[in-house]
Order: structure tokens, then sequence, then C-alpha cells
């Protein structure tokens, strides 16, 4: 099989695999809050899950602020960051394999020049404030070739900035509420 082809059909396979994930956690999402039972894994699963779907909403925020409040909220921030990060390996994943679907979007276009030029940094504000417009800066870093470990690695840092907000704010709130 010629070089080009095996490319084409890995991108095609990897994208329908990226859309089945994230309709299925979509579907699903009810039934991610059952996870935290299983304490810091629990957390990091959810946040994995609420983080892997692309353009589709899920309750990992929610979690992590009501988790910041019953456990260690700086091991919450930590494992829910981490499995954010790798959950946005889906949206990146998604870019690698279909960058032509989303390519003539205005936002798309732009979010692209930013990680063109300022790929780290890009990364790390988008992922560190909660917005929809990550997965595009997850698609755009994916068919720029961004490195994995690069794109991993500040998506952390920002996803973790994220979480220690809403763990340590559930932290605050809750144990007020509670007391």
């Amino acid at each position: 099989m010629q070089p080009e082809l095996r490319l084409k059909i890995t991108r095609v396979l990897v994208l329908l695999l990226v859309i089945a994930l994230s309709l299925a956690i979509f579907i699903y999402r009810d039934r991610a809050k059952n996870f935290a039972v299983f304490g810091y894994p629990g957390i990091f699963i959810i946040s994995f899950l609420a983080y892997a779907t692309v353009f589709l909403p899920a309750p990992g925020i929610a979690i992590v602020f009501t988790m910041g409040a019953v456990f260690n909220p700086w091991v919450v921030s930590l494992t829910a960051g981490a499995g954010a990060a790798l959950g946005e390996m889906v949206g990146y994943l998604a870019g690698f394999s279909g960058q032509t679907v989303i390519e003539n979007i205005n936002i798309y276009n732009q979010l692209s020049r930013w990680v063109e030029k300022n790929g780290a940094l890009t990364v790390i504000l988008f992922s560190a404030i909660p917005n929809p417009l990550f997965d595009v800066a997850g698609i755009a870093a994916g068919a720029l070739k961004m490195p994995v470990k690069r794109f991993l690695f500040f998506c952390w840092i920002g996803e973790t900035i994220k979480m220690t907000l809403f763990s340590f704010a559930g932290a605050g709130v809750l144990s007020k509420l509670f007391q």
C-alpha cells in the first residue's frame, strides 16, 4: 500500500474513532459522576472523559468543584489536570486526522495562526480558561503537527491552573455552606 493512501486511511479511521468516542461520552455523561466514589482515580477518569469529547459538553468542572471540598484540593487539581490534558488528545488527534473538516472556519484560521506563532502560550491560555474554543486550538495543534509531548505538557499546565481554581473554589464555597 502506498504511504499516502495509508496516511489517508489512518486519518479517516482516527477521525471516525474521535467522533464515536465523543458521541459515546456525550450519551453516557450522566454516568460519569459514578466514578467519583473511586477517589482520585475516579476524578482522573471523570476529567479524562469530560475532556475527551470534541465540541460536546460534559460535567467535568462541576465534579472538580465538588471534589475540591471532599478531598485535598491540590491533589484534585493535579489529578483532574492530568486527566483533562490526556482527554484533550482526542481534539489533537482530530486535527491530525481531519484538519480539512474545519479548515475554512474563521476561528480555526485565527487559532491556527496563534498556535503556529506561539504554540505553547496559546495552548496554556486556552486550556486554562473554561471555553469551548480549546477544542479548536487542540485541533489546530494536531493539524500543525505540534509535538505530542509538547502539546500534552502545556495543556496539562493550563488544565491544572483551571482545575486548581475550581477545586479551591469548591473547597471554599462548599465548606462554608455545610459548616
